[in-house]
C-alpha cells in the first residue's frame, strides 16, 4: 500500500514522515515491487510462449533506469537539505566591505 501511495504522492519524505518509514525503504520496496511480478502475472505466464528477448531486455533496463532515477531523486532530496542548512546557518554580512578605521599613531 506504501508504494501504491509513493506513486500518486508529489512529495515521498512528507509520506515517509506520515508512514513513519525511511524514505530510503519506500524507494527499497518500491525497487522490489518493480522486479517481483505479482503472483496472477507468474501463473498466467506459464502457458504463455516464451517472452521475445528484445522486450526482455528493455524490461531490465527499464528497471534498471526506475533504480537510477530513484537513486537521483534521493541524491537531490539530501542536498536540497544540506543547502536548506547551510542556508540557516550563514549569517547575513552586515559590512559595507570598506576597511575600518583606526587612529593613526602620534610618529
Amino acid at each position: 500500500m506504501a508504494v501504491a501511495r509513493m506513486s500518486s504522492s508529489d512529495n515521498i519524505s512528507a509520506l515517509s514522515e506520515e508512514l513513519g518509514v525511511d524514505r530510503k525503504l519506500l524507494y527499497r520496496w518500491r525497487g522490489q515491487m518493480e522486479l517481483t511480478p505479482p503472483a496472477e502475472t507468474v501463473e498466467a505466464s506459464e502457458g504463455a510462449p516464451p517472452e521475445d528477448p528484445r522486450e526482455s531486455r528493455l524490461r531490465q533496463e527499464n528497471s534498471q533506469l526506475k533504480r537510477a532515477l530513484a537513486d537521483k531523486s534521493l541524491e537531490v532530496d539530501f542536498f536540497k537539505g544540506a543547502l536548506q542548512k547551510v542556508a540557516a546557518r550563514r549569517q547575513p554580512n552586515k559590512s559595507s566591505g570598506e576597511r575600518a578605521s583606526t587612529t593613526r599613531s602620534g610618529e
